[in-house]
């Protein structure tokens, strides 16, 4: 039986039960072994015994018919034999009183060795089968039981041979003279009945089983001691110091004295004890010089916090103060331009003025949409709209500026998207930004590409293709941080900061309005030849934060080769 049968068989029970099966098991085996091993031993010596005492009483049955034999002569054979006549009754008076009394109930006789003498014919056809076989030659003794309902006998025949004593007498009384030593001259049937062996067997074996049941019970009663008094009992103690002490009595130890391996585990698991109190005692020392330190960075992030919801509501109202004469100066301009009294020049330097005052209007517009953001005031205004028509607009807006590079603009909108519940404003504003970084970024000659198609079954996908510059790989995590324009690869000067203008700002409010959309935006790019943004939004938006499906998780994510700076 495999450990595994074992386990099955005992399940998750306790260790004291285990080990009661187990040691009872083994020793249940062991003595049932040992004494069916002895049961067996002493049937077979009570056999060998009866053909033992059948052995010992050939030669009295042979001393016996002779002695019969010598009654049953006539005179004249014994004047022939020159032997002196014996008292009939003397001998009669010798078998019975010599007959021990344990063999009162013995039969035996002679049989004669030739197969057709109706005098030696056996009593049964077992008989017939055991002369056969001694008279052929194959055996010098037979051994059978023969078992009916009322009567049980042990049955031996053995041969009787000619010795040298026997060879004169024989040969005048069968008339043989050519008997030679060592021939058959007849069969000795011994017939022992079982009934008596039968019941000493019973009683001996009533006695080895209830010696047997007995031993086993001490035994196991034994074991049963030993396991609960040397084995559970530590076991348990143990268990019930480990409980106090992860219930926080630390000055709990173990108290096992019982000089083995026991007592060995005990000492090892106070050491333990002892050496966690210690470290216990350092944590807390430690623990009091970390607290410190936590008051005092929270504290600092608390500062921090109200410098950041200081900055945020600075920016947010600096960009709106900065907005009202900004306005009013793009106005003038406006009134200026379309003055005839001015000359070429005068006109070139308020196109200056105009174009550099959209332009600061446009990062003051950055800066405010930012801070709202941050600040959690940028609010959500949801409406159904056609994509299409969207995009058709926005690229259509953008068609001029692509026309000045020689870019080639051009847009794909599936035609199995349906109308879309969203805030249009921001998504024309992620557009807006897509559009002039790609723009911006792609070379005289490049190509812009605006992909709209369905993302599974409730998504919309909008993807921004260039040919342009490229982000760096080492760049691409952090492109999307705020204030963040692209380095310079090692040893080069950087082309952005010297060719394209910016605060940095156009991607990180990418990033945080597909996060109020509930969407996600990605990157692909490949250093030297161009990259591609994808923008992740449900198709339907819910008001309070409710939605039809279950949004995207609001993330960054950047699948690159190599990129370009925005």
């Amino acid at each position: 039986m495999s450990y595994r049968t074992i386990k099955r068989l005992l399940g998750e029970t306790s260790l004291e039960r285990k080990c009661r099966f187990l040691f009872g098991s083994g020793l249940l085996l062991l003595i049932t072994g040992s004494f069916y091993f002895y049961y067996s031993q002493t049937k077979n010596l009570v056999f060998r015994q009866n053909r033992t005492a059948a052995r010992l009483l050939v030669s009295p049955v042979i001393l016996e018919h002779h002695w019969k034999w010598e009654l049953a002569q006539s005179p004249s054979e014994l004047v022939q034999t020159a032997r002196r006549p014996l008292d009939p009754k003397l001998v009669e008076t010798m078998v019975t009183e010599l007959k021990p009394e344990d063999l009162k109930d013995y039969s035996w006789e002679l049989l004669k060795a030739e197969l057709g003498d109706p005098a030696g014919r056996p009593r049964d056809a077992a008989g017939y089968r055991a002369r056969d076989a001694i008279v052929s030659g194959k055996q010098m003794e037979v051994e059978q039981n023969f078992r009916e309902k009322d009567r049980q006998e042990y049955h031996y025949y053995a041969a009787v041979t000619a010795k040298e004593s026997c060879l004169h007498c024989h040969r005048l009384r069968s008339k043989n003279p050519d008997l030679a030593e060592g021939d058959l001259i007849g069969l000795v049937h011994i017939s022992i009945p079982l009934a008596r062996t039968n019941r000493d067997l019973a009683w001996n074996n009533a006695l080895l089983l209830s010696t047997a049941i007995i031993t086993a019970s001490l035994a196991m009663l034994a074991a049963a001691t030993i396991v609960r008094y040397v084995i559970v009992k530590p076991v348990l103690h143990l268990k019930e110091v480990s409980e106090s002490v992860a219930r926080g009595s630390l000055d709990q130890r173990a108290d096992i004295r019982t000089g083995d391996d026991f007592e060995e585990l005990s000492h090892a698991f106070n050491r333990m004890l002892r050496h966690l109190m210690t470290v216990q005692s350092e944590l807390q020392e430690v623990n009091k010089g970390y607290g410190t330190k936590v008051d005092e960075l929270a504290q600092v992030n608390l500062r921090l916090y109200e410098m950041n919801n200081l900055k945020n509501e600075f920016l947010a109202t600096m960009s709106h103060e900065l907005r009202t004469p900004l306005n009013s100066i793009l106005g003038f301009s406006d009134v200026l331009l379309g003055s005839s009294t001015l000359v070429d020049k005068q006109r070139r330097y308020v196109g200056h003025i105009q174009s550099s005052g959209k332009h600061l209007l446009s990062l003051i517009n950055d800066v405010l949409d930012l801070a709202k953001i941050e600040s959690g005031k940028m609010e959500l205004h949801l409406v159904e709209f056609s994509i299409a028509d969207l995009i058709e607009r926005m690229v259509g807006s953008m068609l001029p500026l692509a026309e000045k590079k020689n870019i080639d603009l051009q847009h794909e909108v599936d035609s199995r998207l349906p109308v879309l519940q969203q805030d249009s404003g921001k998504i024309q504003q992620i557009l807006n930004n897509l559009l002039s970084n790609a723009i911006k970024f792609t070379p005289e000659g490049g190509r812009v590409r605006v992909r709209a198609r369905l993302h599974g079954i409730d998504r919309l996908l909008i993807e921004v293709e260039d040919t342009g510059i490229g982000i760096p790989l080492e760049e691409q995590e952090k492109i999307f941080e705020k204030f963040r324009q692209g380095k310079a690869l090692p040893g080069q000067q950087n082309p952005l900061t010297r060719e394209y203008e910016g605060t940095g700002l156009g991607l990180s409010i990418i990033r945080e309005l597909t996060k109020l959309l509930s969407g996600e935006v990605q990157l692909r790019s490949e250093f030297g030849k161009g990259s591609t943004f994808t923008v992740i939004v449900p198709l339907r938006l819910e008001p309070e934060g409710r939605r039809d499906l279950t949004p995207l998780p609001a993330t960054t994510v950047v699948h690159s080769l190599r990129g370009e700076p925005r």
